[in-house]
Parts: structure tokens; sequence; C-alpha cells
């Protein structure tokens, strides 16, 4: 359902020169799969996750999305994506209501489809009471979780998650969690990337480390904790990181 093949791409730098963001990446997701991407801040993580939203084209290699060339054919392989990331924002005006439906719109949803969605997806993510609050009135928290409500009505068959739960309190991201996890059931392939090292273990069926462009490690999170001898996924995306600053 999602797939790079040896990725990579450069971007110039007036100071460094030409700085390898993502450097020959590889990995598949399948339907019905959770797939952890972890990093840190510069890792080339959002890179790559913008390379399979058809948001930046690779300098070498090739992305797809249900077996579509995101890079030949960026619309149509945008067309089964619901992603999701911290850098769009919310039109302020707009009640939270009117945000998601809108979005279901512009998806080709006729106005009763979007209504229809667009409650029970408010209903999930417990923002009833705020349906008709305009968005710049929204807590952070709120805000969130109407970005994933607009995110997931139309129904994409491919999930990018970047930070999902990120402004939330403990229970509004239990309830975002649980709600990836029903799609997941559902049968959506979905890369969920995050900071919260205990969400991606207890969420993800396999996880993959970049650092420095470089995918260093894959698994699912037990064969992770195994490797590094570690107790917990924050002790192990230490010690693999570590690891390979220490290489380096």
């Amino acid at each position: 359902m999602i797939e790079t093949r040896n990725i990579t791409k450069v971007f110039g730098d007036k100071k460094r020169g030409q700085v390898i963001a993502v450097n020959n990446v590889s990995f598949k997701v399948m339907a019905g799969e959770i797939f952890g991407l972890l990093g840190l801040n510069g890792a080339g993580k959002t890179t790559t996750l913008r390379i399979l939203a058809a948001l930046m084209k690779p300098n070498s290699g090739q992305a797809f999305l249900c077996g579509i060339d995101v890079v030949g054919e960026p619309e149509k392989a945008k067309a089964r994506l619901g992603f999701l990331t911290g850098s769009t924002g919310l039109y302020g005006r707009l009640k939270a209501r009117e945000m998601i439906e809108y979005f279901g719109k512009l998806h080709g949803l006729d106005s009763k489809e979007a209504s229809v969605r667009a409650g029970r997806l408010m209903e999930i993510l417990d923002l009833s009471e705020f349906a008709e609050t305009r968005c710049d009135k929204l807590s952070t928290g709120n805000k969130q979780k109407v970005s994933v409500a607009r995110t997931m009505i139309p129904d994409p068959e491919v999930l990018i998650l970047d930070e999902p739960t990120i402004g939330l309190d403990v229970i509004a991201s239990r309830t975002v969690v649980q709600f990836i996890n029903s799609e997941k059931g559902r049968g959506k392939a979905i890369i969920f990337s995050t900071h919260v090292m205990h969400e991606a273990e207890k969420l993800c069926d396999r996880i993959g480390v970049i650092h420095r462009g470089n995918l260093i490690a894959i698994g699912t999170p037990a064969e992770l904790k195994e490797r590094t001898a570690a107790a917990d996924m924050d002790d192990a995306f230490v010690e693999l990181v570590g690891h390979d600053v220490a290489q380096h």
C-alpha cells in the first residue's frame, strides 16, 4: 500500500553546501499495518513523509501509494491519501463542523455525505460540543482533533500521520490513538510519526528509525528492544541513535 524505493533528497545550503536530507531510504507498509517512523528533529523524517505525500520530489528513487507512482501521477496518488502534518493550519473563521465538511467537499463528497461523516468523526473524537465554535477560538488540543477529522473525512486508503497527538492531553491522545487503531482494523495502511515513544511501542506493528537521513533500523518494537537490550522503546531509540552517532 505504501512503498519507498531508495529515495534520496538533497538540499542546497549556502553554508554547508549540499545536505543529504534523505539517503537511499526503502520500506513498505502493508494494508492493516501501522508503521512508526521515528527520528530526532532534522533526521529526515518529515522530508520522507512529504515525498510520500507528493509534496516534494526526490532527487532519485521512487515512492508509491496503492501502486501509484507519487512523482509520475501525484494527483492520482494524493486522492488515495490522508495526510496530517503540523504545518497545515485551519481556517480560523470557519466553525469546527464547517472546517471538516469543507474538506470533505474538496474531496468530492456531496453536502449530505460530508455532514454525516463530519458528525460521526466529531462524535468519535469528542468534538460535538465544539461543532459551532470557530477554529480560532478552539483550544490547541481541539484544533488538533479538527485537523485529524479533516484528514479522515474522505476515508482514504492510506494515512500518513505526522505527530497526530501533539498538543493533546492524555485523554484526548488516547481517543486519537484508539481511533487510529480502529482505522488499522478497517485495513488502512498507516504511517505514524511521533516523538512519544510509548505511543509508538503500543500502537505500531513495525518501527523504522531514521537518523541523519538514513534508515538505521527497522523491526517490531520487540525486535528493536531485543536488538538493543532495552527495556522500552525510549531506551531502544536512544541506543540506536547513540550508536549511529558514535559510528560517525
